[in-house]
């Protein structure tokens, strides 16, 4: 088992380039020889090695586990060398740990605010494991940009995938557009255009002055607001559908009154559903094998979808009609600004360049790789910039915004595997899975049930991250009041979202006034921008002195 002082020694981890932050100083890492790769990809050890792949598959069940009852993996460094096989296996695990928290974003968008049509959910998808991949390759290669300190990515096996924080906004930004009569028609990445600017500028910031403006109260406090509203959200789909609860006509029965077996809403059918994911979910993590455990997710929803499928709720029409392969643009949308967005959006994004920050840490932490000091800031600055530069890769490709994530921390403590080439591989997998067609279609026509008993189960993973951030703080008296405040108006929102709709109300002529209003009950609407304003007003403001003192 290495280190992490003999891991930092072999050549702290030869990312692209390395640029010294004080002297200038430029590393190139030593580029492999022809005899190298000629050995490396013709010979046994290159392919195979002596790594116990039995380890990857054995059960987590006496007495199977016996041999590997206190196991301990070997350790792979950000660029040791592994083989092949186990490169490409390691890869396709981080692949399939990201699937969820994939799907999840586009999935909530197209289904539970715009209703879109089986065709343009399914490129949806496609199009979020393009862009995931691309700005995960961009993110584990760690780029220095020429003659400048920055780099873009952070240089470690660390993921990027759509946000989670865009729900709330959208959830509430097509709930006003409804109920004004005003639903835009081409709702999709786009307006994230003239809003990513302010996260690619922040990545200039130090880290040390973002955690003063935004500490650990602040971000913890948005975590878990994100969770505790997205539950909610999640809970009405796995009753049936968020349309049908309550619904008329068309969507009288859930998901539809065009589904193989409609139901009413909280039908004990479709809770039972719901719940053969959540089940397994938790039975793989329990009794599974490592490979099993990171793909646990998939796995859950594999048996949803076998029960469903043998008892008749799926219909294979969209899925057969879906192209074999798909890429980028298929479709596309007429770019646009709407006012309402711009102010809500500006402050996402600004959470977001601070969010990623906890999980670069995890990441570098478990990577055995330093967690302070000069290169380490490097590496938050790299991160930041690459969540925006992937935010703006991904709405240029009709996509979500992307921030760093630190799903795939299992994987990587699981097998002892933190090499870049794992992370590449998975990138290339991610790619391969969007430009199958039929593999977002199958995504796109799954039961509503089935999905929300997945996304209950990603959607309490935010709220516990969020959970253990606040665990870190010291609670003092101060920050107590800061939570208890900024909390209390999030929760408001949760339980009663429409509180704020008759304050600020225009009913005039002016589009680009009633576009400012509009961004503000956004603002107020949702629970995680309202809170995080407040939590960061009143830690600016409020006196550190006599209110620290008093300790819980």
């Amino acid at each position: 088992m290495e280190t992490p002082g003999s891991i930092e020694k072999l050549g702290q981890e030869n990312d692209v380039t390395y640029a010294s932050s004080f002297a200038g100083e430029v590393e190139a890492p030593q580029r492999p020889t022809w005899a190298y790769l000629k050995h490396y990809f013709t010979s046994r050890g290159g392919w195979i090695g002596d790594y116990d792949y039995h380890y990857l598959i054995t059960p987590n069940i006496w007495p199977l586990n016996r041999k590997y009852k206190d196991y301990e993996a070997p350790f792979y460094g950000l660029n040791d060398e592994i083989p092949i096989l186990l490169t490409l296996l390691l890869g396709l695990q981080h692949a399939l740990t990201m699937i969820g928290s994939i799907v999840s974003p586009p999935l909530a968008i197209a289904g539970g605010a715009f209703n879109f049509d089986a065709e343009i959910t399914q490129y949806l998808v496609s199009a979020a494991f393009i862009t995931t991949g691309i700005a995960t390759a961009l993110q584990v290669t760690r780029i220095h940009i020429t003659k400048t300190p920055f780099y873009i990515g952070t240089g470690l096996l660390s993921v990027v995938g759509p946000t989670f924080d865009i729900l709330p906004i959208a959830f509430n930004y097509t709930a006003m557009r409804y109920k004004n009569g005003t639903c835009p028609t081409a709702a999709d990445g786009t307006y994230m255009l003239c809003t990513v600017w302010i996260q690619i500028t922040m990545s200039m910031v130090p880290p040390k002055k973002l955690n003063k403006i935004f500490p650990k109260i602040v971000t913890g406090n948005l975590l878990l607001l994100v969770g505790v509203y997205l539950i909610n959200s999640g809970m009405q789909n796995w009753g049936g559908s968020s349309n049908c609860n309550g619904g008329a006509g068309f969507y009288a029965l859930c998901p539809s009154t065009a589904a193989p077996q409609p139901l009413v809403w909280g039908d004990p059918k479709l809770v039972g559903l719901g719940f053969s994911v959540f089940v397994t979910v938790i039975i793989v993590e329990q009794f599974g094998s490592p490979l099993m455990k990171s793909a646990s997710v998939i796995l859950g929803l594999a048996i949803g979808c076998l029960i469903s499928g043998l008892t008749g709720y799926w219909s294979l029409s969209n899925i057969r009609a879906a192209p074999p392969v798909t890429f980028l643009w298929v479709h596309t949308f007429k770019l646009s600004v709407d006012g309402a967005l711009i102010l809500p959006l500006l402050i996402m994004f600004i959470c977001e360049a601070v969010s990623c920050m906890p999980d670069i840490l995890a990441t570098a932490e478990i990577s055995n790789v330093d967690i302070e000091g000069t290169h380490f800031n490097s590496r938050i600055q790299g991160g930041i910039l690459c969540d925006g530069l992937g935010s703006l890769i991904s709405a240029f490709g009709t996509g979500l915004p992307m921030v760093s994530q630190a799903g795939n921390n299992g994987v990587i403590s699981l097998t002892g595997c933190a090499s870049r080439r794992a992370g590449w591989c998975a990138s290339g997998d991610l790619v391969l899975m969007g430009m199958f067609g039929k593999f977002g279609a199958v995504f796109g026509r799954m039961p509503p049930s089935i999905l929300s008993g997945m996304q209950v189960f990603l959607y309490s993973t935010i709220a516990v991250a969020g959970i253990r951030v606040l665990g870190l703080i010291t609670w003092t008296r101060r920050n107590r009041f800061i939570l208890t405040a900024s909390l209390g108006i999030g929760f408001i929102d949760i339980v009663q979202p429409s509180w704020f709709a008759q304050i600020l109300e225009y009913s005039g002529n002016n589009v680009h006034l009633q576009g400012f209003e509009q961004g503000l009950n956004l603002i107020v609407e949702t629970p995680f921008i309202v809170a995080a304003v407040i939590g960061v007003f009143l830690n600016l403001v409020l006196p550190r002195d006599g209110m620290d003192s008093s300790k819980v």
